[in-house]
């Protein structure tokens, strides 16, 4: 009984802000980064943390008067610790933001609080497609699976690749991945046999030997950030790297994060992806050397551009509002259009998404280092799913 008063007063308090309460007249704008700052996500959470801080770094903690603190929470990767501390965030600590968001079920599970709150939320990492529909308050600058999966199917039709296995994490972005590549390669006339893997504590082992049995001409792959490194050792151990069947999917498999641990292995994988380490520009290099000398020579892999790009949303919406959150701040970023690391960049003022470039990849080896070296650009890239709901 205790407990449901508690969540009870809580919900009253979340309900309050959303009518003005005391986060509206403040010197200092709060942002929570909620974060997997431990568990098996850990990798995504000290990138996007160590992005958040570099940015803070180089452009200063005031923004329009207003002082920016940054608070990090470890959700550890569960949606019900995600929810609690973002009701904290809001109610006790009164921020302005939340951001972060590793994985899909955490963006969701705060979803509701930002709505019933009318505080921004910026989704750094997840990439379920329908995301940003689950909030008008929430703003994206990770990407969608479908926004980079499309352009690997149209990659795989054009180069001789008929018969396919997918082989994706069970959860939505891994669905997401599934059907965006098995629609898009099959309107092609390709052939594909889904395989979906549990996202806890995955064995690939018994999957990919269905793969070697299957002989197709390629796999594609959709694995979370961070968990690459163990999807290879198995592949390898079952001797699928000398089979023949090529290695496709979105660039989450070679992290750049964790690409240099997987060895000779990775030589030759194609991926999709909206950043690469070895993005060829001059903001990206800045990037790169800047984020591996403040973190131990750390490479930066997608969540962080993601992180980086977060905070320049933020900053630059609240320069627009003079300092304001809430609803005017979430108006301010759509539409917004920047040169980030990647590329350039935009939010679709409708869905609140990021357009972006999508690059094709190929792991090669440069000055020692395994890099995902970009050879194909397909420009300005809106994520497909709502692209033909507007259809």
């Amino acid at each position: 009984m205790r407990r449901r008063t508690v969540l009870t007063a809580a919900g009253a308090a979340v309900a309050m802000l959303a009518f003005g309460g005391p986060a509206v007249a403040q010197e200092t704008m709060k942002i929570g980064l909620i974060l997997p700052m431990t568990g098996p996500f850990t990798s995504t959470g000290r990138q996007i943390e160590a992005a958040a801080k570099l940015y803070m770094q180089q452009n200063g903690d005031a923004v329009a008067g207003k002082k920016i603190q940054l608070i990090v929470k470890d959700d550890t990767g569960v949606a019900d610790v995600t929810k609690r501390l973002a009701q904290e965030l809001i109610v006790n600590d009164k921020v302005g933001v939340i951001a972060g968001f590793g994985l899909t079920p955490l963006a969701l599970a705060s979803a509701p609080l930002a709505t019933q709150a009318k505080v921004p939320a910026v989704v750094m990492a997840a990439a379920t497609a329908t995301i940003t529909e689950a909030s008008p308050y929430i703003v994206r600058t990770s990407f969608t699976l479908p926004q980079a999966t499309v352009p690997m199917a149209d990659w795989a039709s054009q180069n001789g690749i008929k018969k396919v296995v997918t082989l994706v994490s069970d959860y939505g972005p891994g669905i997401d991945a599934e059907k965006a590549f098995s629609g898009a390669f099959g309107a092609k006339g390709g052939q594909v046999e889904s395989l979906r893997v549990p996202l806890a504590n995955p064995d690939f082992s018994p999957f990919l030997q269905r793969v070697a049995d299957a002989k197709p001409d390629a796999l594609f792959v959709f694995v979370p950030s961070g968990v690459g490194a163990q999807f290879m050792k198995q592949f390898v151990e079952r001797g699928l790297d000398k089979s023949g069947i090529k290695l496709i999917g979105p660039g989450d498999v070679t992290d750049d994060d964790i690409l240099n641990g997987m060895g000779d292995v990775a030589l030759g994988a194609i991926t999709t992806q909206h950043y690469s380490a070895a993005h060829d520009s001059p903001e990206n290099k800045a990037f790169v050397e800047a984020f591996k000398k403040a973190n131990n020579g750390m490479r930066p892999n997608f969540m962080a551009v993601g992180g980086y790009d977060g905070m320049h949303l933020i900053y630059e919406g609240l320069k627009k509002t003079n300092g304001t959150g809430g609803e005017a701040l979430i108006n301010a970023m759509k539409g917004m259009s920047w040169t980030s690391p990647r590329g350039p960049v935009s939010i679709d003022p409708q869905t609140r998404d990021i357009i972006q470039n999508i690059y094709v990849r190929k792991v090669e080896r440069v000055n020692g280092e395994l890099y995902n070296v970009e050879f194909t650009t397909i420009a300005n890239v809106k994520d497909p799913v709502k692209a033909a709901k507007s259809n």
